[in-house]
């Protein structure tokens, strides 16, 4: 078990979404299920089964959040940033690079896999920017479902739902005009 874990799962318009920290920032994050219970069991995969629940975790984020999946709010872009949360980011500088990368992706837009590689400064890495996504430990907070195929079609998405997911959510910010 690991010192400090805490965790906050609350209801949205979508279903019941999660957060998971510890003492240094952000583990996790997990878009909506349709039951408490079934998102928790997704947010606490693995070794977090001794967190303990924390309601007042984040809550400007939370807010934010709520205010995303209500459409009431269009302001929700940089979560981490806007509400000085760290994230606690896994992996290589270059996976990092990537994700910060698609942390600037704007709601209601899309970009290919090899111009977020781009951006990231590495220009021939589409395939491998992709790898870093389909592990995104912060969906919404990093939005790696704005990042789509070279060819137009939406691409893989491994958050619960899967492409439906995905799609939902880029329809969800084009309908609302959330940009």
């Amino acid at each position: 078990m690991k010192e400090g874990l805490k965790y906050v799962i609350f209801k949205t318009k979508w279903g019941f979404f999660g957060l998971l920290a510890n003492q240094k920032g952000l583990l996790r994050s997990v878009l909506p299920h349709n039951s408490y219970m079934a998102t928790k069991k997704y947010l606490l995969v693995g070794m977090f089964r001794d967190a303990k629940e924390h309601k007042e975790l984040y809550p400007e984020l939370q807010k934010a959040i709520k205010a995303y999946y209500d459409s009431d709010n269009n302001d929700y872009t940089d979560f981490a940033e806007r509400f000085s949360v760290p994230l606690c980011l896994k992996g290589s500088q270059f996976a990092q690079k990537i994700l910060k990368t698609c942390m600037k992706v704007r709601p209601g837009r899309t970009i290919t896999y090899s111009q977020l590689a781009k951006n990231a400064g590495f220009t021939r890495a589409s395939r491998a920017a992709g790898s870093v996504l389909a592990k995104n430990q912060f969906p919404l907070i990093i939005p790696c479902h704005r990042v789509i195929r070279s060819d137009g079609k939406i691409g893989n998405f491994s958050a619960p739902g899967g492409t439906k997911t995905k799609t939902k959510m880029l329809e969800y910010e084009i309908a609302f005009g959330i940009d």
